[in-house]
């Protein structure tokens, strides 16, 4: 005769008590082990076997020894006590911004000066966080921000956006560099103008990317036209690879300018000594309003404010 479902229900001190037994042999033991006196055990065990309608330990003079249901019965338990140890553990990692996923999203100098360094040291006490990034022009991740894809970014507010619908974290602006292959004529100069490099090649980001606007505008503050030779990319790969081969010059950010000069990564390239400083607009920290971040996005947006803050005490190297 089958057993209904529904009469199995054990709760999780059933289980535990069930267990306790089996490694005790006494059932005095295994009530102690569980927080029971010795008659509430043997009440709750004989309610066990009443719902299974068969004796889950032989009674003999050195302990109680599992019966061939009792076995079956205790592997069983010892599987789902385990899944409840893990989903407590699982639970309180959440809880505290061990684990779970989270999603950000950057433009591509913070990417780098910012949310690497912040994510390494999220991953070295959560390596089981599930961090998702994306890095693109702020005008693709304020769309994905609002719409949920992204729990928070790295990016400029747009014109088109209303910044009433976020949380807003100043966070810094950056420096612009033009970077060249090391076999470029202009490579070793001291000092190289505007002027000299207004016939050079360019690889550029595309009309209305805040680094191109700010090297436009760096032409024209010297009377300057803007440079004619360009190729018009997004792509960071394809801008390096196109350096790589030819004589082009290529705005970017001071900290990506860093990370393609220094080793390991260095790949052949240098700055050029420009005698006036190009900055583009502050980015921030953006998140949405009304939208909680859960615990592991929040544990990784705090670290976020603090190397900014760290930065503007002159604290990071």
């Amino acid at each position: 005769m089958s057993i209904p479902t529904s009469r199995l229900m054990l709760r999780p001190v059933q289980l535990r008590l069930v267990q306790e037994i089996a490694l005790h042999g006494q059932l005095q033991l295994a009530a102690e082990a569980v927080g029971m006196t010795q008659p509430a055990a043997s009440r709750t065990l004989a309610e066990i076997e009443r719902l299974f309608g068969a004796p889950l330990f032989v009674r003999q003079p050195k302990g109680m020894i599992p019966t061939e249901i009792g076995l079956s019965v205790l592997r069983r338990a010892q599987v789902i006590l385990r899944e409840l140890r893990n989903m407590a553990t699982d639970v309180e990692a959440l809880r505290s911004g061990y684990a779970g996923s989270v999603s950000v999203g950057a433009v591509t100098g913070p990417a780098v000066s910012d949310l690497i360094p912040a994510i390494r040291e999220v991953k070295e006490t959560a390596p089981d966080a599930d961090i998702t990034v994306d890095v693109m022009p702020s005008r693709d991740l304020l769309p994905r921000l609002m719409s949920g894809e992204m729990d928070f970014v790295l990016a400029r507010i747009l014109p088109d956006y209303d910044s009433g619908d976020f949380d807003i974290i100043p966070m810094r602006d950056e420096r612009v560099l033009f970077i060249v292959r090391n076999a470029h004529p202009l490579a070793r100069a001291p000092s190289v103008t505007l002027t000299e490099l207004s016939d050079s090649e360019w690889i550029l980001q595309q009309r209305g990317a805040p680094i191109r606007e700010a090297t436009v505008m760096a032409f024209a503050r010297f009377g300057l036209p803007e440079p004619r030779n360009v190729v018009n990319s997004p792509s960071m790969l394809l801008s390096i690879a196109y350096l790589a081969q030819t004589d082009a010059v290529a705005p970017v950010s001071e900290e990506v300018a860093s990370l393609l000069i220094a080793p390991p990564v260095s790949g052949g390239f240098t700055i050029l000594n420009m005698p006036h400083e190009i900055r583009v607009s502050p980015y921030y920290l953006l998140s949405r309003k009304r939208h909680p971040l859960n615990p592991l996005a929040l544990r990784l947006r705090e670290r976020l404010i603090l190397r900014s803050q760290q930065a503007a005490q002159g604290l990071l190297s």
